[in-house]
């Protein structure tokens, strides 16, 4: 069998139904499920098909061997880490073609970011507490996933404020320290998401301690900031 079929799912199937397909199934045959039909092989049958399916690259390649039309992807992950090394060179080129004082940079650039940091990440251990009361508990898991949906809408809202001026040469390393928060902030919504379909704590932890990081990182900004008041 093929990872489709092991899905359940059509060739051309979209990447939310491959999720909802993965998630339907991790459920029905999951070990810790409780269901009489627990299967720990199709686990494993099925999280090698998802891993490889849900990744855009990995399906690209996989869909190759099975001789089907070409997908053009391009892995987020990467992507996003390369998107935001591009901006900050870009940002550094372009300090000079706007006269914006550091003083209106930190009240209108680094406390609205570190606002919306603090959002995301100090919530998250009481998301965890909450959701560990039944983790096969559609209504909680449905919280949990709407907390990380507000996560990602407040990422972005963050990251456009943060490109929306050029940085002072004078708070360089404040507006780095921010820039690579963020990144481990996506990353560890990446994780976190991937938590909310394959139920394997390992991208709970990894999520977690990505979140940690970006809180370590805002402190240290922070830091340097109390240093210009």
């Amino acid at each position: 069998m093929n990872y489709y079929e092991i899905l359940q799912i059509e060739i051309n199937a979209s990447a939310t139904e491959i999720k909802q397909a993965y998630r339907r199934l991790v459920k029905e045959f999951h070990p810790d499920s409780n269901h009489k039909n627990a299967n720990h092989d199709l686990i494993i049958k099925l999280n090698a098909a998802y891993e490889v399916l849900s990744d855009a690259k990995n399906r690209h390649i996989y869909d190759q061997k099975l001789n089907q039309q070409f997908v053009n992807a391009v892995n987020y992950r990467q992507n996003n880490s390369e998107n935001i090394s591009a901006y900050y060179q870009q940002n550094r080129q372009q300090q000079k073609q706007r006269d914006f004082s550091q003083f209106q940079w930190l009240k209108e650039i680094y406390l609205p970011v570190n606002y919306l940091i603090s959002k995301i990440i100090l919530p998250l251990e009481k998301e965890i507490e909450d959701l560990s009361a039944d983790v096969f508990d559609d209504n909680l898991m449905l919280i949990f996933t709407n907390y990380l949906n507000n996560c990602y809408q407040d990422f972005n809202k963050a990251r456009n404020i943060l490109a929306s001026q050029p940085n002072p040469s004078l708070y360089a390393g404040i507006a780095a320290n921010l820039y690579y928060g963020l990144n481990h902030i996506s990353d560890g919504i990446e994780e976190l998401e991937r938590f909310t379909i394959t139920y394997d704590d390992y991208y709970l932890h990894t999520g977690r301690e990505l979140f940690n990081l970006a809180e370590e990182i805002n402190q240290e900004a922070a830091q340097m900031m109390e240093r210009f008041i």
